[in-house]
């Protein structure tokens, strides 16, 4: 059985992804209360896996998450992208009428904003987790208080689906990685992935000189050899000032072509580190 672990608690969003990326295979989901905290355990141990937001359509990038996978020396397997349709759950027997306060997290209620307009008696309190705050709704049996959640929450913890998809926009994707010790990253297979599949995407990290072009150069190099730059984002380096990691997501149909734009680069950067090659993942509908 694969352990795979997630940031937040059971029902919650990284629960709902790790179970469709690993689809029919035997797996344990083991939550965990931070990101810092899951990281730390798998780079502790090879046999760990782990499923972690790293980018949202709307939100943006999480990017201390970048950094917890470069600086724990983690491997990038495999990525997932999941559109998250928040749901508006209560208790049994609790109308759209009775409900007086809705729990959630900030992003969550931020998501669903235009729904909640239409509904000017419904007080938004912000809570740490979706799941977390239909389960409070469950154990303390809150009339009135409804959660914005996954139905797959709702359902866990026994409260009525009063609305499904009352997200703002509807295109609202959360990019997944999974991620693993290097020593790991066979149990990290998915299992019923394309036995012929070979990785077609790559995560790479690196620092630049702090000259005039320096980045320009790099982009050059990636576009000669028809590399598709799908992500860049910068990180600032602690106490060198005005001087940043490049962390860079490439996709490319042609792995020698890929590792030909690699050797080019390499020598115009400093740190330069492969985080992970794997296949990429087309958007739910």
């Amino acid at each position: 059985m694969k352990r795979v672990l997630i940031q937040g608690i059971e029902g919650c969003f990284h629960d709902v992804a790790a179970r469709q990326y690993f689809a029919g295979e035997d797996i344990e989901v083991v939550p965990v209360e931070t990101f810092s905290g899951m990281v730390e355990q798998i780079a502790a141990d090879p046999s760990l896996i782990g499923v972690i937001a790293i980018e949202n359509t709307i939100a943006g990038s999480l990017l201390q998450n970048h950094e917890l996978i470069h600086r724990h020396g983690l491997l990038i397997t495999g990525e997932y992208k999941m559109r998250i349709s928040h749901s508006l759950a209560a208790l049994p027997g609790q109308t759209l009428d009775d409900i007086t306060e809705v729990n959630s997290h900030p992003i969550a209620l931020m998501q669903c904003e235009e729904f909640l307009r239409q509904h000017p008696r419904m007080r938004m309190i912000e809570k740490f987790d979706t799941a977390g705050s239909a389960r409070e709704i469950a154990e303390h049996r809150l009339d009135g208080h409804a959660a914005i959640c996954s139905v797959f929450a709702a359902r866990i913890y026994g409260l009525n689906v009063l609305r499904e998809g009352i997200e703002t926009n509807k295109r609202n994707f959360t990019r997944f990685l999974v991620v693993t010790h290097p020593e790991g990253a066979g149990s990290a297979a998915k299992a019923g992935a394309n036995a012929d599949g070979k990785p077609d995407k790559a995560s790479i990290v690196f620092t630049l000189p702090h000259t005039q072009g320096a980045l320009s150069k790099v982009l050059t190099i990636l576009a000669f050899y028809d590399i598709n730059l799908t992500k860049i984002q910068s990180f600032p380096i602690i106490g060198r000032e005005w001087e940043y990691k490049f962390y860079i997501d490439l996709a490319f149909d042609r792995r020698e072509r890929y590792l030909q734009a690699l050797e080019a680069a390499r020598p115009l950067t400093s740190g330069f580190k492969i985080l992970g090659e794997y296949i990429s993942c087309k958007n739910q509908i």
